[in-house]
């Protein structure tokens, strides 16, 4: 992208990272599925080898469908780097082992996402690293375990599947004083609804699988931030092997396009649904910041530029209650994703956190009797007369 104007998130959702000088100059980015780039000038292929001149050598190093993802969300999260990975997962491991080192010490959240929290508990000890994890919206508790040093301070906001806020400016405040990385999951928020790097934070996490692909059909993910940080990432990475396959590139590549309709929609849906929720009869209580309710509404409203596509809410009635009420659903898949164009609910113990045992989920605070609820880009009326129904009878059922 060029010029001197900033170009708005939705504009940058669609031209952002398609400059690249490809055969024929296609409008839509190709899969380049070759596995390896053909070099007649032996001095151009030890420049481009040697990191002296950009291009393209091995698909498991770089690769230019790979590459036109990773300068479309760098754009969007407004990065001087990006390097993607073969899941969110990835990304996320990739990141931790990279930045830390036997001895190190990483301060983190009880709400992280549960393969992130499984990583915590069982990988990083394993390599003596030192994991404290704070009580997620105790943000003096966090400082305290902070100023008493530690190499990353890792983040995630909105979390999931309780949907609780952070706040990144303050948090990463507090991890820069003593030199901390400061990591922070976007998934949930997207870049259309929360720019971390103009918080503060150092790098920003992405499980491009869900909302940034958008339509269920590609495994990804990627970490944007300063260009030294990136290229170490990078490293470990392109050595470790967990590359983002092309025709997953160009899959999310072409989900991107309509990220901030998306958003729009889900956003929208999503608060009218929580509101709708908050009142009934047979919900305990409903997990969205976009409600005034909300612990840190506050926080959400001063970082946040929309509240997103996913809620959750705990039933009446204990995990019967779940069990009876999630097969009435109709416009809904039970699935362990999110942030597809397509509604999906489930309970945390087949999708969040489904790689922890019920005590650790209660350890967490995750109640079994909890829903997560990913809204797609349905009617908003269609899908609030759909939970209308399902609770209706389930409360009929379980009379």
């Amino acid at each position: 992208m060029s010029g001197n104007h900033d170009p708005h998130l939705g504009t940058t959702s669609v031209w952002a990272g398609e400059d690249e000088d490809l055969l024929h100059k296609p409008s839509a980015v190709p899969t380049v599925h070759s596995v390896s780039f053909d070099y007649r000038d032996v001095d151009q292929w030890l420049e481009v080898a040697l990191a002296q001149k950009r291009g393209y050598i091995y698909s498991r190093n770089t690769n230019p469908t790979v590459h036109a993802f990773e300068e479309k969300v760098r754009h969007l999260e407004r990065a001087e780097a990006a390097t993607s990975f073969s899941t969110g997962m990835a990304a996320i491991s990739n990141t931790l082992f990279t930045l830390l080192s036997p001895g190190d010490r990483v301060v983190s959240l009880k709400d992280t996402y549960g393969g992130t929290s499984k990583i915590f508990l069982e990988f990083l000890p394993r390599f003596q690293i030192d994991v404290v994890l704070c009580e997620t919206t105790d943000h003096r508790a966090i400082e305290s375990a902070v100023a008493e040093g530690c190499q990353v301070l890792y983040l995630e906001s909105p979390t999931n599947p309780t949907l609780k806020v952070i706040d990144l400016s303050r948090l990463a405040t507090a991890g820069h004083e003593v030199g901390a990385t400061v990591i922070v999951d976007n998934t949930f928020a997207t870049p259309i609804n929360q720019s971390p790097l103009g918080l503060g934070v150092d790098l920003v996490i992405h499980s491009a699988t869900k909302f940034l692909g958008g339509h269920a059909d590609a495994l990804g993910g990627v970490v944007c931030g300063p260009t030294q940080l990136v290229e170490r990432i990078f490293h470990f990475r392109e050595i470790n092997g967990a590359s983002l396959h092309p025709m997953a590139a160009y899959l999310l590549l072409r989900g991107i396009k309509t990220l901030h309709l998306r958003i729009r929609q889900q956003n929208e849906s999503a608060l009218e649904i929580a509101q709708y929720l908050e009142a009934h009869r047979s919900i305990e209580r409903v997990f969205y910041p976009g409600l005034e309710s909300h612990e840190h509404h506050d926080i959400a409203k001063r970082q946040m530029r929309g509240y997103g596509g996913v809620l959750s809410f705990v039933l009446d009635g204990g995990f019967d209650a779940v069990r009876t009420f999630l097969p009435r659903l109709r416009y809904a898949h039970l699935a362990a994703n999110l942030g597809a164009v397509d509604t999906i609910a489930g309970p945390p113990a087949t999708t969040s956190h489904v790689e922890c045992t019920a005590e650790e989920r209660k350890a967490l605070g995750i109640p079994e009797s909890l829903v997560r609820y990913s809204v797609g880009i349905e009617d908003t009326e269609d899908l609030i007369a759909d939970l209308e129904q399902a609770l209706t009878s389930t409360a009929e059922a379980m009379t």
